[in-house]
């Protein structure tokens, strides 16, 4: 049975990128793979609901301050900064490049959402403790409803998830799917 999104709400996938996804990426996620038919599964429904799509992207300069603490990764205009191959956008589909944990810090995806009208966020993607957990944090700042797909993140372990998913839940009432 296809999931049925909330009207007015936006289908996010966060940094499923070459570099995190595949083995020969900078900064490999090992286990994110299971996540991408879930993924996959999740964006054809949106799609056939004519949901908006979204794609935050980390996309750094080769200078980035981020570097200091993370091998360099996602750099902007290379192989590990590009969407892996099972799940590239389509056209009419929004790409918003992030340089930050946060998709809502120096980027237009607060503008974008307010413009469509969109009031809700159902989340997918990499990593559930960093770009996950902090878009959803300041998406609940903006006064945005969150939903986590607990079955289409990924992190370095069950473990951390588990306590992501609860401070999701406990602290911003983010919804579980």
């Amino acid at each position: 049975m296809e999931f049925q999104f909330d009207s007015r709400s936006t289908f996010v996938i966060i940094d499923m990128l070459n570099d995190f996804i595949d083995e020969r990426g900078s900064l490999f996620l090992p286990g994110a793979r299971r996540i991408v038919p879930r993924i996959r599964q999740l964006l054809e429904a949106a799609r056939h609901q004519e949901v908006p799509v979204a794609y935050l992207t980390d996309r750094h300069r080769r200078d980035d301050q981020e570097f200091r603490y993370w091998p360099p990764h996602a750099v902007a205009d290379t192989w590990g900064a590009e969407v892996i191959e099972e799940l590239k956008p389509l056209p009419g589909d929004c790409i918003i490049p992030k340089r930050r944990y946060s998709a809502f810090y120096g980027t237009d995806l607060d503008t974008y959402l307010r413009e469509l009208g969109l009031d809700k966020i159902y989340f997918t993607g990499v990593f559930t403790n960093i770009c996950i957990y902090f878009t959803a944090v300041d998406a609940v700042m903006h006064n945005y409803e969150v939903a986590v797909f607990k079955d289409a993140v990924a992190s370095m372990s069950e473990e951390t998830d588990r306590f992501i998913f609860q401070q999701l839940e406990e602290v911003i009432r983010a919804e579980l799917l």
